[in-house]
């Protein structure tokens, strides 16, 4: 009997998907699944009649799979992973590789790979993107760990995720150890970022210009033919179109607290280990947080005062401005994004392709939109970019979008409406492009209080002065730390 291609373990909506893709593809898939009534349920129903190999223990699966086996694991990120691996590994033989899917903290990837590959076996941490319809028609895939894995995977990674133009795969090799689960937490940071921006731009049409739900949809349908087009704004564009029983929008009706699964959080704690001012992605996990406390919003409601929103001038101008807010903040989410990963390549020692990177997530992937190509431009032209916003295209947009999207954000603070992930983008680009900034008199505090020292704009970078700002202070001064 054929043995199968790769193995999988779990057999939830994303594991089934998958193992449906990669049959569709031509390959032989054995399925395993702790609860085995799930994998008597799968082959007998949906993959009944396919190349799908039920298997009801993990000895059973692994006496299944072709050498050098391949075995996928699509379950829980956390300990759950750890336990598998410790069950797998006494099964396995050299040179077999074993496959994380999960959203896994890429620490926990990168030990993984030490450990997996001091038993003789090679390890992979791949992120996938696209949820249950991108795994199922294909996704965005985002491998790291083991290089001597990836000649055995890429020919069914590369079948089985999404395709651009040219037939290009929306997945290729990271780089070692976590990368590839790193990038895939930076992709879900930006991810945030995305979707907080258009929530404000709901906001701004709903609250400040009065819009209903119906034109909102008009609007967004607008903005999806352009350079805004996207997975998200078409889904936000077919949402506010989407009405309930009674007719009336459904997304209305929606309770307005924000849950959130820990991969925004932990590229936040990423960039604060790096020293990245990754400010939009943290603003957007902040406004999360800030939802959940529904009930404490509502009393504070009653209790605190500001402007009642009023718009007077052209809607259609505002309209365009909006559109301008977004896709400007959106390339800021984007530059600080790349930053973060430029940052982390280099603390561990991660050789990452970043053009290849965003033609990863030009299709499969819930961030998806055209202007990844741009990004993939940028970084053909100057691999050694250090901010997006240094690229010609992308000055050149921020030079045309600016003033809309400054029209916005002083709308927005004007009449009280919280707009804080295109707000910190603004000052972020102001931040950036400022030669001179206020730090002077923070480090003059910083020496005074605790003779932490300074640099001089008159002597060479790296001389340090401590300034007796008291004269009861001396003369000695504190070590210092830099970020």
């Amino acid at each position: 009997m054929k043995k199968s291609d790769i193995g999988l373990i779990g057999l939830a909506v994303m594991g089934e998907n998958l193992v449906m893709n990669m049959e569709s593809k031509g390959f032989t898939v054995s399925v395993y699944n702790r609860t085995t009534e799930k994998v008597k349920n799968f082959v007998e129903g949906r993959a009944n009649g396919k190349n799908i190999v039920g298997t009801y223990s993990l000895e059973e699966l692994v006496a299944s799979l072709e050498k050098p086996r391949k075995v996928m694991m699509m379950i829980k990120a956390g300990e759950a992973v750890d336990n598998m691996i410790e069950q797998l590994i006494p099964m396995l033989e050299e040179g077999d590789i074993i496959i994380d899917g999960g959203n896994s903290h890429f620490p926990d990837t990168a030990r993984r790979t030490a450990y997996v590959e001091s038993k003789g076996l090679l390890y992979i941490g791949t992120g996938v993107s696209g949820g249950e319809e991108g795994a199922l028609k294909g996704p965005s895939m985002m491998p790291g760990g083991s290089p001597a894995a990836w000649p055995s995977v890429k020919p069914i990674l590369q079948a089985i995720c999404a395709k651009v133009e040219n037939g290009a795969p929306c997945c290729d090799w990271v780089g070692e150890n976590g990368a590839g689960h790193f990038v895939k937490m930076v992709h879900n940071g930006i991810e945030y970022g995305d979707m907080q921006l258009i929530c404000e731009a709901y906001q701004l049409m709903r609250d400040y210009l009065g819009l209903t739900a119906d034109e909102m949809h008009e609007i967004f349908a607008e903005y999806n033919k352009g350079d805004l087009d996207s997975y998200l704004i078409e889904i936000t564009r077919d949402i506010l179109a989407y009405k309930d029983t009674d007719g009336s929008p459904i997304v209305e009706k929606i309770l307005d607290t924000a849950g959130q699964k820990g991969t925004g959080k932990w590229t936040g704690i990423a960039a604060l280990d790096e020293g990245v001012p990754l400010t939009l992605i943290g603003e957007a996990v902040f406004s999360r947080c800030l939802s959940a406390i529904k009930e404490e919003r509502v009393a504070a409601s009653k209790v605190l005062t500001g402007p009642t929103p009023k718009f007077e001038g052209d809607k259609a101008q505002f309209i365009s401005d909006i559109k301008d807010a977004l896709f400007a903040a959106k390339i800021v989410s984007y530059a600080q994004g790349y930053t973060l990963m430029r940052a982390a390549a280099k603390t561990y020692g991660w050789n990452l392709n970043y053009g290849g990177i965003a033609l990863m997530w030009r299709g499969g992937c819930i961030i998806r939109s055209v202007f990844l190509g741009k990004i993939k431009e940028a970084f053909d032209r100057d691999p050694g970019l250090t901010n997006l916003l240094l690229d010609p295209y992308f000055k050149d947009i921020m030079d045309k979008a600016q003033a809309g999207w400054r029209r916005v954000c002083a709308a927005a603070i004007t009449n009280g409406i919280p707009a804080p992930a295109m707000t910190t983008a603004l000052s972020y680009f102001d931040g950036y492009r400022a030669e001179r900034l206020p730090a002077n008199l923070l480090q003059a505090q910083r020496d005074y209080f605790g003779a932490h020292t300074y640099e001089r704009v008159d002597a060479p970078r790296g001389q340090f002065f401590h300034t007796n700002w008291t004269g009861e202070g001396g003369d000695t001064a504190a070590s210092n730390y830099v970020v």
